[in-house]
């Protein structure tokens, strides 16, 4: 019996290559950058497929991956694969949750003290010519309160930093349970508390039929004016049209967002509001975490093909 075919359809980690190698019954096919017509000709008789954030796991490609098995995504969200059509036909898909949460965590963080101390705008008058000193009286991260929607590992990492830092960390998360909470040093509640009462409010939940649009002209209206929001999680949670009202009406001080309805935005007006930090998805673009999902997917993919062990799988609608 030949070798199976994996292919690789977007860059990975050499780290990640290499350990496809401990899988001698196994064929790595890399092609990136394809178009989805090239990708749906070229797929063939590929047991396993490799996707990141760019190439569009679609029905129409995965119907004409007859031998599928298998789709791995090297990433947490699953966003860019259509995981029902994939259970229709008993494929399996993989992500690797946790493999970069250190680097969306910190970004989060980074958004929160650029917002704080208004350091983009900073940085451009300056870069202008300009001592503006009078212009820039920021606030300190120590002492406020940050709420928290979804301590998963992304959150969980925010809630560690902005211990240290001395913040007050509340969260919500139907998910998680007491005893997680009270080990990262925060308290559990409800999302009404998070955000009628947080300072800082930063997302963390994947985009789902209950998360999708939770942020919204309503909800805005009951947050704390002035109000500094961060969404390093997913676009699709926050509406935008009504997040630049909210920032335009002076309720949200400022927002830091790296995640977007469309990506690239087909509306640029939120990244280009003046009192927005913004950033294209690079969340998890750290050396470290790209090291960590592309060997981390590759274990994953080999172990199911090779002896059948399954670990971290998605479920259609989850």
């Amino acid at each position: 019996m030949g070798k199976r075919k994996v292919f690789i359809a977007d860059t990975l980690a050499t780290e990640g290559i290499e350990e496809f190698a401990s899988f001698p019954d196994l064929e790595l096919v890399v092609k990136t950058g394809l178009s989805p017509e090239k990708l749906i000709s070229e797929l063939g008789d590929a047991v396993g497929l490799v996707v990141r954030s760019a190439t569009q796991a679609t029905r129409e490609v995965i119907a004409s991956g007859t031998a599928l098995k298998v789709i791995g995504r090297a990433g947490a969200g699953v966003d860019n694969i259509d995981v029902k059509a994939a259970s229709e036909r008993g494929i399996v898909v993989l992500n690797t949750p946790g493999a970069n949460a250190e680097g969306a965590g910190e970004l989060a963080v980074a958004m929160m003290f650029a917002l704080a101390r208004d350091l983009a705008r900073a940085d451009a008058t300056m870069k202008a010519g300009k001592w503006d000193k009078k212009s820039f009286t920021g606030c300190e991260l120590r002492g406020k309160t940050l709420g928290l929607v979804g301590i998963g590992n992304v959150g969980s990492v925010v809630a560690r930093c902005a211990v240290g830092i001395g913040m007050k960390v509340i969260a919500c998360d139907p998910f998680v349970a007491p005893e997680k909470a009270a080990a990262l040093g925060l308290r559990l509640t409800d999302f009404e508390e998070v955000i009628r009462t947080s300072d800082f409010v930063s997302l963390h939940s994947p985009r789902t039929e209950q998360t999708k649009g939770l942020f919204n002209a309503p909800t805005f209206a009951k947050m704390k004016k002035g109000v500094f929001l961060v969404n390093c999680a997913r676009g699709g949670i926050v509406v935008e049209k009504d997040l630049i009202a909210a920032l335009d009406n002076g309720i949200v001080r400022g927002a830091g967002v790296d995640v977007f309805d469309k990506e690239p935005p087909e509306d640029w007006a939120l990244a280009k509001h003046a009192r927005v930090i913004a950033s294209p998805h690079i969340g998890a673009a750290t050396a470290e975490a790209q090291v960590n999902v592309s060997v981390m997917i590759a274990r994953q993919i080999g172990a199911y093909l090779t002896r059948g062990e399954i670990v971290n799988a998605v479920k259609a609608g989850a």
